[in-house]
């Protein structure tokens, strides 16, 4: 793990992405990755992507994390793909949150696209989880 490359509790400390982990991990996300884009890209600092486990968990996935961040003043500037629910997407401009069903996060693979950008992944539970130092298990970077 580089020094550039975010630990689990750095995450959790960011005002706006903290709550946003906290909010899609409560509500039982899968296969939670952040992003880091700062450096790399003008689109946002952090893409969080996860899954859920069928339309409906993605639609309670959606609303409550959008209910949630804007009891705590933040509003996200767009939503797009309540419709469908195959990939949800929850701009809130810094953070861009993509919440997919399993099929469309294998098919569209931003993993794959933005390969060249530090992810870490978080396993379930990870705020109650403690990484050994040099763990490496929670990050991966490079993998395009």
């Amino acid at each position: 793990m580089t020094a550039a490359e975010p630990r689990p509790d750095t995450l959790r400390a960011d005002p706006l992405l903290g709550p946003i982990l906290e909010t899609l991990r409560d509500r039982k996300a899968l296969d939670l990755v952040v992003i880091d884009l700062r450096g790399i890209s003008d689109t946002a600092d952090y893409f969080v992507l996860c899954s859920g486990t069928s339309e409906p968990h993605i639609r309670s996935l959606t609303d409550d994390l959008v209910d949630q961040l804007r009891g705590q003043g933040h509003r996200p500037w767009h939503v797009e793909g309540r419709q469908s629910l195959r990939w949800v997407l929850v701009d809130f401009v810094d953070v861009v949150v993509h919440i997919f069903g399993r099929e469309a996060r294998e098919f569209y693979g931003l993993e794959r696209l933005w390969g060249d950008a530090p992810a870490t992944r978080l396993p379930d539970g990870w705020e109650e989880e403690q990484p050994a130092a040099g763990d490496a298990v929670v990050t991966e970077e490079g993998r395009g």
